[in-house]
């Protein structure tokens, strides 16, 4: 047979079968998941990438500067949402309209986003409130001296105790600081009278002697943050420290003097109470003292006697006073109310004019000299001069015993004192 003719083996005698050139549809669906799954995958490695790389933005944005932290939100920004471009050739600008490229970067609600990013960011900068100075008020034509306190400063007072509130002291600003330069002077003025009365005063800047009217409002139920008054210690070591102080107390309607150890620590009121038990007729004499009386106890009449002045002064105490016995002393002790005792402190009220006249300095000394007494003898005990020994009187009472002192002779002690008093 010619080759012409000869008929290729046939696909059932050869065993074989053609493969097509076209895939199948298998195929076909099989490479379309797979190349699926990848882009999936790189979508997602990309997103992740993203997402790290916006959070360390974030932390570089926190430690740099406002202005980079600005800028790199901008530059976010543009890559998120690109400018659209618009087709065709750009029209022709009009002379003098400014370049729109120059806003290209920003995006249209930008400023928008700035606003409420403000409002909804807590760590944003914080909003400044503007309150506006009142004015002073007028002198009246009175006017500002160091020996007196000025009525205007008193008024300040009334007026901070109806408003004690941050916010309206920053108003009022001029008028606390003229009102608190007054009293400076006024304290100033004040130390060298006290000098003249007591010479163991030192003279300290006003500073060391002045209370601030600041409170400390953290572990307080009042949550106002002044104290409606002015007021001065005066003590060897200042308003601190631990001598007795003369005390003078600027507030309207409130004003007083007085002075002694108010909460001494916890040494110096076991040498007070050894004091009274040992020497209670020395309490009884500083105590029935004419100046301190007349100064701190004018009502007390001649026939309470003694007795009537400790009474009295217990009274004035009782604030922090213990309700049961002190530990190592007796109930029925003579002077029990008096060992109870943790303040030892007077006072007197004045009127506000006495600050305000002009002869203030004269009535604040006589008061102080009727005070003078009762500090001196409290530093005697709490802090006694190694110069200076005891009174005669006391060695007196250590010569005499003190049976009769804790036996509760009171006849025996008024008649000393009743003597005392004649000198």
């Amino acid at each position: 047979m010619p080759a012409s003719k000869r008929s290729a083996p046939s696909e059932e005698s050869t065993g074989t079968r053609r493969r097509s050139a076209r895939l199948s549809g298998t195929q076909v669906k099989s490479a379309y998941f797979e190349a699926s799954s990848e882009e999936e995958g790189k979508e997602a490695s990309g997103r992740r990438k993203r997402e790290s790389r916006t959070k360390k933005r974030a932390r570089k944005a926190e430690s740099e500067s406002d202005e980079g932290q600005h800028k790199e939100e901008s530059e976010d920004e543009v890559q998120v949402q690109p400018m659209k471009r618009s087709r065709g050739r750009p029209a022709k600008k009009a002379k003098g309209e400014p370049d729109e490229d120059q806003y290209s970067n920003a995006p249209e609600d930008e400023a928008d986003e700035d606003d409420g990013g403000e409002e909804d960011d807590d760590d944003g900068p914080r909003k400044v409130e503007i309150i506006p100075l009142e004015k002073l008020r007028d002198t009246g034509g009175v006017a500002y001296e160091d020996h007196k306190v000025h009525k205007n400063t008193m008024l300040f007072l009334r007026d901070l105790k109806a408003n004690n509130k941050r916010t309206w002291l920053k108003s009022h600003d001029g008028e606390y600081r003229r009102a608190l330069k007054d009293w400076q002077s006024f304290v100033e003025t004040t130390t060298q009278t006290l000098i003249e009365v007591d010479d163991t005063i030192p003279e300290l800047p006003a500073k060391d002697v002045i209370f601030r009217i600041h409170r400390d409002i953290r572990f307080s139920k009042d949550p106002t943050p002044y104290k409606p008054h002015f007021s001065a210690a005066w003590s060897r070591t200042g308003r601190k420290g631990p001598y007795a102080v003369y005390y003078v107390h600027c507030e309207p309607k409130s004003t007083f003097i007085g002075g002694g150890l108010w909460h001494p620590e916890a040494a110096y009121v076991t040498k007070l109470r050894a004091s009274i038990d040992e020497r209670p007729r020395r309490w009884r004499r500083a105590l029935n003292d004419p100046l301190f009386k007349k100064a701190f106890f004018p009502t007390l009449k001649a026939k309470d006697g003694v007795e009537g002045v400790v009474k009295a002064f217990v009274g004035k105490n009782q604030e922090n006073a213990l309700k049961k016995k002190p530990m190592g002393y007796e109930v029925t002790h003579r002077d029990i109310e008096l060992l109870k005792l943790r303040n030892y402190t007077v006072g007197t009220k004045i009127d506000d004019d006495v600050l305000c006249g002009d002869d203030a300095q004269a009535q604040i000394r006589e008061t102080l000299r009727g005070l003078f007494g009762f500090v001196t003898f409290l530093n005697s005990i709490v802090m006694p001069d190694p110069n200076l020994d005891d009174d005669e009187s006391d060695d007196e009472e250590e010569g005499e015993g003190g049976e009769g002192e804790h036996s509760g002779g009171q006849a025996e002690g008024d008649d000393v004192d009743d003597d005392d008093e004649d000198e």
